[in-house]
C-alpha cells in the first residue's frame, strides 16, 4: 500500500482507505470554532507566532493558521517535523521555547504566542511579555468557552488533575458545573469524557483538551485561545488579569527535586503520612493548616479507587502544598512539590510568583523536612 497517495485500495479481502490527517483534523476544528471570526482577527492586522518545535503539529498549524485563517506566511515557525526535533527538546515551556520567549518580549512582539510539544498534545500560551500558566489557561478557557460555537451550549463539567491549581474550581462554581479533581494521568479524564461528565480537561503539565477527542490536544487549545481573543477584542494579559479580578489569583509553582535517592524520598513520604493526623490546626509561618490528607480518587464512572495519589496540606484561606513522588526507579525518584496561594485581592495580583509563595515554600520544608531528607537546599527545576 502506498501511504503517500490518498484514496481507497484493496488488499486481499480488506479495503484500506488512506486519508489526509491534516484535512481530517481541520474539518473537525471547523465544526468547533468560528473560522470567520479568526480570519477577521488576522485581517485586522493582529499577529501571532506559533512554534511547532520541529514536531508533528507544524503541518496542521500551517494548514489552519496560514492556509485557512489567513495568518501571514511565517506565523508558524519550526513547522517542519524533524526526527531529531532540530536538535532541541520539544517541550513547550519557557526554558525550551527560548526563541519564542525572546520574540514575545521583543519591541515588535505579536499579540499572541503559542507552542506545542513533540506529539502536539501539550501547549504553552503567551501574550506580549506575559506567560499564561497551564492552570490559569485551563480556567480562562473554561470561563470563556461559551463564546465558541462548539461549546456555546455550556459545559457539563470541568476536570483537572489534583495537583493543578484550583483556579478552574472557581470557574466551575460560578458556572454551576461540577469540577472533578483526578489523579495525574489523562486516563482518568478519559472515563469522564466517555461518560459525558466533562467538557474541558487540563493538567498543570500543560495538557489541555475537551470532549472533541479522548486525549489532550495542543493545537485545539491554541485555536480556542485565538477564538477568545477574536471574540473579546482584548489582549492575552487583559483577559487573564480580568479573570484574576473576577475570581482571584491562584499563584502557583512546581518545585522538582530530581534523582533523589529512592529510599530517602520514600522515607520523606512515609514520615509525612505519619503526621497527617497532627497537622490540622498547626501554625506554620503565619499560616494555619486546615486539613491534611493522602489523596484518594473514587472514580464516579467505574467505581475504582486510586489511593496514595499525593499528600495534600490545605491552609485556611485557600492555599495549599501538595507532595508527590514521580519516576521511582534505578536512577532514584523525583519529589514534586506543588505550591499554591490563593489571593483574592486584585491589588496583590502583580507580585513575583516565587515571592508570593515564599511563606508556603518555607512551610513545605517545615512540614516535610525536604532539606533534611534529600540533602538539597534548592529544587532541581522550578516551573
Amino acid at each position: 500500500i502506498d501511504f503517500d497517495t490518498l484514496g481507497t485500495r484493496t488488499l486481499g479481502a480488506m479495503t484500506v482507505e488512506v486519508i489526509d490527517p491534516v484535512a481530517d483534523y481541520a474539518e473537525l476544528m471547523q465544526q468547533l470554532f468560528d473560522f470567520d471570526a479568526m480570519r477577521a482577527w488576522f485581517a485586522a492586522g493582529h499577529r501571532m507566532r506559533f512554534d511547532a518545535m520541529s514536531a508533528v503539529s507544524g503541518p496542521y498549524a500551517r494548514a489552519i493558521l496560514e492556509g485557512m485563517l489567513g495568518a501571514p506566511a511565517g506565523t508558524v515557525v519550526n513547522g517542519e517535523p524533524l526526527e531529531d526535533f532540530g536538535g532541541h527538546h520539544p517541550d513547550p515551556n519557557p526554558a525550551h521555547a527560548a526563541e519564542l520567549m525572546a520574540a514575545m518580549s521583543s519591541p515588535d512582539a505579536p499579540e499572541f504566542g503559542a507552542a506545542s510539544d513533540g506529539d502536539a498534545d501539550r501547549n504553552m500560551i503567551l501574550g506580549r511579555d506575559f506567560v499564561v500558566t497551564p492552570s490559569d489557561s485551563l480556567a480562562v478557557l473554561a470561563e470563556h468557552a461559551t463564546l465558541v460555537p462548539g461549546y456555546r451550549a455550556g459545559g457539563v463539567g470541568i476536570a483537572r488533575s489534583m495537583p493543578t491549581s484550583r483556579a478552574a474550581d472557581k470557574v466551575a462554581a460560578a458556572l454551576g458545573t461540577p469540577c472533578h479533581g483526578t489523579p495525574t494521568g489523562w486516563k482518568f479524564f478519559g472515563n469522564l469524557l466517555d461518560a459525558g461528565k466533562a467538557t474541558i480537561c487540563g493538567e498543570e503539565s500543560a495538557g489541555t483538551g475537551s470532549n472533541h477527542v479522548r486525549e489532550k490536544d495542543g493545537l485545539w487549545a491554541v485555536l480556542l485561545w485565538l477564538s477568545i481573543l477574536a471574540a473579546r477584542g482584548e489582549s492575552v494579559k487583559e483577559i487573564v488579569t480580568k479573570h484574576w479580578a473576577s475570581f482571584g489569583r491562584n499563584y502557583y509553582s512546581r518545585h522538582d527535586y530530581e534523582e533523589v535517592d529512592a529510599a530517602r524520598a520514600n522515607a520523606l513520604i512515609e514520615e509525612l503520612r505519619g503526621k497527617l493526623g497532627s497537622l490540622p490546626g498547626a501554625q506554620l509561618r503565619g499560616l494555619t493548616v486546615e486539613k491534611a490528607d493522602d489523596f484518594a480518587y473514587h472514580d464516579p464512572v467505574d467505581g475504582s479507587v486510586s489511593e496514595h495519589q499525593g499528600i495534600r496540606v490545605l491552609f485556611e484561606g485557600g492555599s495549599r502544598v501538595v507532595f508527590r513522588l514521580s519516576g521511582t526507579g534505578t536512577s532514584g525518584a523525583t519529589l514534586r512539590v506543588y505550591i499554591e496561594r490563593y489571593e483574592p485581592d486584585p491589588a496583590k495580583h502583580d507580585i513575583d510568583t516565587q515571592q508570593a509563595l515564599a511563606d508556603l515554600i518555607a512551610a513545605a520544608d517545615d512540614i516535610a523536612g525536604i532539606r533534611r531528607h534529600t540533602g538539597r537546599d534548592r529544587p532541581s527545576v522550578i516551573t
